[in-house]
């Protein structure tokens, strides 16, 4: 059974913070081929698709195609600040194994 992926508070208050939906841009987070682990995310802003699956929170915007929402089935798509960096992460639980840049894994 598939399960559409999560996006916390905490993700979508940064989406409001840095104004993604004043342009009509959305957060998309996609999986390509590729990067160390076989898989690697793609996450940016972008203008939503017809056939995109569409998750919305505090008037903010965050999207997957049909072809990557398989691959992010019951993840949980979070922002996290810490000493290196913030940035949007995903756990996906599907995934067997990841690198450490967090970009890349496998299944």
């Amino acid at each position: 059974m598939q399960l559409p992926p999560k996006v916390t508070e905490r993700a979508f208050a940064r989406l409001a913070e840095i104004g993604a939906g004043t342009e009509g841009q959305a957060l998309r987070i996609a999986v390509e081929g590729g990067g160390c682990s076989g898989f690697q995310y793609d996450i940016r802003l972008d203008t939503p698709a017809e056939d995109d699956l569409v998750l919305e929170g505090q008037g903010e915007k965050v999207v997957v195609d049909s072809v990557s929402l398989p691959f992010l089935s019951g993840a949980t798509i979070d922002f996290t600040e810490e000493l290196i960096g913030a940035r949007f992460t995903i756990d996906n639980p599907n995934a067997s194994s990841s690198c450490g840049c967090g970009t890349s894994f496998s299944m």
